[in-house]
């Protein structure tokens, strides 16, 4: 991102990452895929226990290993903005990725590539309509439900399948 486009340090967003689940309005899953195939992301959108969104993008193949889940990050974000939910519910949501690259980068304040910045901006907004967004780690491919769904939507996408 050109230094023009940087955001100024005091609009930067604090990237709180939760070491567990709370019970969070919106829980959101998701996960990138590099392959033989292609390159895409997914993503498994739930409010409460149940499933809202599912998000699923081709990628170009010249993409990295951590663009996928960066896109499908922000891409989640942004479908965030515009979910119903009850009226007297907590505004929180919980971004659960097995990308420790994604998260680590997220918190370096020197680091304005254009999907990390994406993701910055899309949390601010949030943050302004008094959204509580958390990011919180998990490690891929042991059996959480929402990170197993997300690898098949990404596998999927990489396949170029009902994109």
């Amino acid at each position: 991102m050109e230094l023009k486009n940087w955001p100024h340090p005091a609009d930067a967003v604090k990237i709180i990452e939760g070491k567990e689940y709370k019970a969070q309005t919106i829980q959101a899953h998701m996960d990138g895929s590099k392959n033989e195939h292609g390159v895409g992301c997914g993503a498994a959108v739930f409010v409460g226990k149940e499933l809202v969104t599912q998000l699923k993008f081709k990628l170009d193949n010249r993409c990295s290993n951590n663009q996928p889940e960066q896109l499908a990050t922000a891409k989640t974000l942004e479908v965030i903005e515009s979910t119903d939910i009850l009226e007297n519910s907590p505004c929180t949501e919980t971004i659960i990725i097995d990308s420790r690259t994604t998260l680590d980068s997220l918190k370096k304040v020197n680091n304005h590539r254009y999907l990390i910045e994406e993701i910055r901006k899309r949390v601010s907004i949030l943050e302004k309509d008094n959204w509580t967004i958390e990011f919180s780690w998990v490690k891929g491919h042991i059996g959480t439900h929402g990170n197993e769904l997300a690898d098949r939507l990404a596998k999927d996408a990489a396949r170029n399948r009902g994109i």
